[in-house]
């Protein structure tokens, strides 16, 4: 498991965007280098957690919980031969594209050590939102990318440093409940009724999520 490229984005004007100034930094590259990880504050204040990014839409997304977005590039693979056109390390938004790593069934809560000594958390999975869809250029694809549900998964910063393409990625702490960030998702968009389940990833969880998994929990309890 490793890493094949740490992607950044910078902010560049585009018509399919919600963000008043009209930017976005969903356009992610792969960078040369070392790059810092730290985390970068709460959501609506702080954005990204990787130095050097850029992320305009601080409303939805960004903050600590959302730190760096991770994406395997098996899955950008299986996008391609459904698209039938290249997608290249970073184009859907993700700061990490791994290899050998199952992201989308990552455990909440689940800790990955990348290089010598940065440690991040699963804290959910991702929502695609219409500057995705726009970016990408394809008709339909918010409601295309839920329906497959491989959502690559939002992580926290537990120990800052820097990483680089070809950094090993290990699992070093793997939680037993279950709750996987494609679940979190399925939860949280189609398939309300799994909402109680995320309650067992307890505060690992996405704050924003766990708010709506005790919400449905406390109205359908008995």
């Amino acid at each position: 498991m490793k890493l094949l490229s740490v992607n950044l984005g910078r902010p560049r004007p585009v018509t399919y965007t919600s963000q008043p100034d009209g930017l976005t930094g969903i356009d992610k590259r792969p960078a040369e280098g070392p790059v810092r990880v730290a985390a970068p504050g709460p959501k609506g204040v702080g954005a990204s957690g990787l130095a050097g990014d850029a992320v305009c839409e601080t409303r939805h997304h960004g903050g600590d919980d959302q730190a760096v977005y991770a994406f395997a590039r098996e899955e950008l693979d299986e996008w391609e031969r459904e698209l039938g056109r290249s997608l290249a390390n970073g184009c859907f938004g993700e700061n990490l594209t791994t290899a050998g790593l199952d992201v989308s069934g990552a455990l909440i809560g689940e800790r990955w050590l990348i290089g010598s000594g940065v440690v991040l958390e699963v804290t959910s999975g991702r929502i695609p939102c219409n500057t995705f869809q726009g970016h990408l250029g394809e008709r339909g694809w918010v409601k295309r990318f839920t329906r497959k549900g491989a959502t690559g998964a939002y992580l926290r910063v537990i120990e800052p440093g820097e990483i680089r393409a070809g950094d090993p990625v290990e699992i070093v702490h793997r939680p037993d409940h279950g709750v996987t960030a494609a679940l979190q998702f399925r939860a949280v968009t189609t398939e309300r009724e799994l909402l109680p389940r995320l309650l067992a990833a307890g505060d690992a969880l996405h704050p924003e999520a766990l708010e709506k998994a005790r919400k449905y929990a406390a109205e359908h309890r008995g």
